[in-house]
């Protein structure tokens, strides 16, 4: 059973899964990195879609303990019986209009991004998928040692997860117009 690492693009998956394997001595498992090598992405705008079911296939055949397996598809193509923890970063939408500015994403692809991190989809779906296995970590104003320090406690057992509600504050501060309509 493997460690995953998911949330939406920009919350710091790939940073913070770099400095786990490191720690513990695993090799990485990137479910974006799997698709494309397999073939398994189809260009669509200005987005990749994946064949979930196939990549579900291919990944079930890699997982194992000596891995760590990252990607915001985890929840889509990982299967209960294969994932020890998921730990979903979270990361306030306020913070990722900038990293998505940085990354050159289109209007309509950071508002798709940021609606999901808003409602929080991924969160959702993981919990919904794999129950007791997952556990958030806001990664929004914490340096990455501190986020690494968090999700370590967590694998070794503390069990702390953190309570993410970004609807709450964008209501709060009256912008759900900015992140929800063109």
């Amino acid at each position: 059973m493997s460690i995953v690492i998911t949330g939406n693009p920009g919350v710091g998956k790939h940073t913070i899964t770099h400095e786990i394997a490191k720690n513990l001595e695993l090799s990485i498992i990137d479910i974006n990195e799997t698709a494309k090598v397999e073939g398994l992405l189809e260009k669509n705008k200005n987005t990749n879609d994946v064949d979930t079911t196939k990549l579900k296939k291919v990944l079930e055949g890699k997982i194992s303990e000596k891995n760590i397996v990252v990607g915001h598809l985890a929840p889509y193509v990982l299967e209960k019986n294969k994932v020890k923890i998921m730990i979903v970063l979270r990361r306030s939408p306020y913070d990722l209009i900038t990293v998505y500015k940085e990354r050159k994403y289109s209007d309509e692809k950071s508002r798709e991004n940021t609606g999901s991190e808003i409602l929080g989809i991924i969160a959702h779906d993981a919990i919904n998928e794999f129950q007791e296995k997952v556990f958030q970590v806001n990664t929004s104003e914490k340096n990455i040692q501190e986020v690494v320090e968090k999700v370590m406690n967590i694998i070794s057992g503390d069990k702390c997860d953190e309570e993410v509600d970004w609807l709450e504050l964008v209501t709060k501060n009256n912008d759900l117009k900015k992140f929800f309509v063109d």
